[in-house]
Formats: C-alpha cells, sequence, structure tokens
C-alpha cells in the first residue's frame, strides 16, 4: 500500500482509482470453467406470490469500475474467461440445484460487460436460462445498450437488469467513484423500460461519506428516485466494511456501518410506500447488531418482511429497548 493513500481520499477520479486500487489485498484464486457460488432462496415474486429464485455467482473479469466501497473484485478474474466458460458455469450450477422458477445471474460486475462475459455467448446462455420464468442480470447504467436487447429477445421469459444506484446524494456518489450521475442512472432506466425490461436498483444503506444521522432520510429519498425511474424491486444493502479501502475510509472518518435500527427504518419506509417490492440484503447482516438480548428476533422479523412484504410493526425489546 502507498504509504500517503491512508491521509487522504482523493478529490478526481483518476487519483481515486489509483487509491482504490493502492488499498487492495488478495484476490481469491478462482477456477475461469466454475462459478465461485451458487444457491436457492426464497423470493417474494412481482406475482406476489413467493417461489424459488436460483442465484449463480459468476466467474469473470473484475469489473471496470472502482468504486470506493466495492469488495466484489475479491471473487473476479483479472482476465477475460475462455470461450464456452459462462454458458459451463451456468450449467455447472444448475445440475447441482434444486428447481426454481427465476435465476439470477450475478458476475460482480456487469453482465453486459463484452470482456466479463462474451457476447458470443448470448445464445447459449439464453439457451440454458430460457425455462426461467424471469432472468436478473446486473449492469452498470453506462452500458445499457444493444447488448441487453439482444440478449432480451433471445429469452422466452421475463429479463430484469439490476442496477446499482447506490444513493440519490449526488455529492456521496460522486465521491463513490462509480462515474455515473443521477440523470445518466434516469436514462438508463427509461431505455430499459422503453424495451419492456423490468428494472431492480440497488442501494447502499449508511454509504461512505455520508454522515450517520443522515443515513435514513437519504435512503428514503433513495427510494423515491428508483421508483420514480421505475424500478419494480428495490435491494437495500447496509454498506459493509472489512476491506482495506473501507478500514482507511473509517479510519478517516468518512465511514460508519450502519446501526441496525437505521436498516431497518429504511426498509419500513420502503415497505409502507407500497410502490415496488423492497428486499433487505441479509448477507452477514448479523455483523450490523451485538445484541444478544434481541438481534437474532430482529433479523427474522427482517427475513420475514422480505418474503411476506408486509411493514415492519416496531416492537421494543423489554431488555435494550430497541426495536425487535
Amino acid at each position: 500500500m502507498n504509504s500517503t493513500s491512508s491521509t487522504v481520499y482523493p478529490d478526481t477520479p483518476a487519483t481515486r482509482d489509483r487509491w482504490v486500487l493502492e488499498q487492495r489485498g488478495t484476490r481469491t484464486i478462482l477456477d475461469p470453467e466454475i462459478p465461485y457460488d451458487f444457491l436457492v432462496e426464497e423470493e417474494h415474486f412481482a406475482t406476489r406470490d413467493v417461489g424459488p429464485v436460483a442465484t449463480i455467482f459468476l466467474t469473470n473479469k473484475e469489473c471496470p469500475w472502482r468504486c470506493a466501497m466495492c469488495d466484489l473484485w475479491r471473487n473476479t478474474l483479472t482476465h477475460t474467461v475462455p470461450a464456452g466458460a459462462i454458458a459451463r458455469q451456468i450449467s455447472y450450477a444448475l445440475a447441482r440445484l434444486p428447481v426454481a422458477r427465476q435465476v439470477k445471474l450475478y458476475n460482480s460486475g456487469s453482465f453486459f460487460d463484452t470482456r466479463a462475459v462474451p457476447p458470443e455467448e448470448y445464445a447459449a446462455i439464453a439457451a440454458l436460462v430460457s425455462h426461467f420464468e424471469r432472468v436478473i442480470v446486473e449492469c452498470h447504467p453506462a452500458l445499457i445498450g444493444e447488448n441487453c436487447f439482444r440478449f432480451h429477445q433471445m429469452l422466452d421469459g421475463k429479463l430484469e437488469i439490476a442496477m446499482g444506484l447506490e444513493t440519490a446524494h449526488p455529492l456521496v456518489l460522486e465521491k463513490l467513484n462509480k462515474k455515473m450521475t443521477l440523470s445518466q442512472y434516469a436514462a438508463a432506466a427509461e431505455l430499459v423500460l422503453s424495451r419492456g425490461i423490468d428494472l431492480r436498483s440497488f442501494i447502499l444503506v449508511q454509504p461512505p461519506f455520508m454522515q450517520p444521522e443522515e443515513s435514513i432520510e437519504w435512503a428514503s429519498r433513495s427510494i423515491d428516485f428508483a421508483v420514480d425511474c421505475g424500478a419494480t424491486a428495490i435491494t437495500l444493502i447496509p454498506t459493509r466494511g472489512g476491506t482495506d479501502a473501507m478500514e482507511t475510509l473509517a479510519a478517516l472518518g468518512e465511514f460508519a456501518p450502519p446501526d441496525l435500527s437505521v436498516l431497518e427504518a429504511a426498509f419500513r419506509y420502503g415497505l409502507e410506500l407500497r410502490r415496488a417490492r423492497v428486499f433487505v440484503d441479509l448477507w452477514d447482516i448479523a455483523r450490523l447488531t451485538s445484541k444478544a438480548c434481541c438481534g437474532a428476533v430482529r433479523i427474522e422479523k427482517l427475513r420475514e418482511a422480505n418474503l411476506t412484504q408486509q411493514p415492519l410493526a416496531p416492537h421494543p425489546c423489554n431488555v435494550c429497548g430497541s426495536s425487535a
């Protein structure tokens, strides 16, 4: 790590790119023929029923953007996969997963990044997943274009594109180094919807460069912005620490992980709005609370609300007074 890299967060995109790279530790060693993870989970569908969704975490080339908060680069490669590898990864996972109705092809970046998922593979991929009711992929707004629409035409089921909004706070969004503005996000969303593709938005709860006391308000504003852009599903992600970059930002006073109560408040707002399905990302959620008295109960309520889409009713804990 550069000896000066921890003293200040840079103020230009180019220097931020270098800073982010300087913070990095080691990358996971992965097999390009095998997805780095796959699983089936239940989700509340747009049809208002609950069913199984297969999620396949594809192994492929790292995203070209250098977002300050990103930890996904750890499970990526430094090169494009061999011809046919993405289709083989999907086939490998589907052969080992139980039957599901929908599928998420997540790849730690953008599905329509041609260096990550070669367009020559679209037909083979589509053939493997066309029996699903819905195929959900991730994409940066800058890469929304003809490749998305071409892949959509190959599917029998519905295509849904998940785009990371992160936050509707324009200054924080700029500092995250995602190289995207709110107007660019809205334009990409409009283009997606115009082609009959559904939109899912990812929102960070209490991202870096945001004061904790502002985080509930801006999570709520971000939900409003996403649904105004036409998102029919929103995933709230409690911002994770743990990477060298995030630890450095924490040391600089630029980041603190959200308290579970902040996540609950943002989730409650989204559910009560009733303009889209709203989910909480529960991966590693236990890190947000150390309360033995009510932590497990509160997390289970989040899990239940993900499936029911019913607003969280506050029930104060008799021991600590926190909402449970």
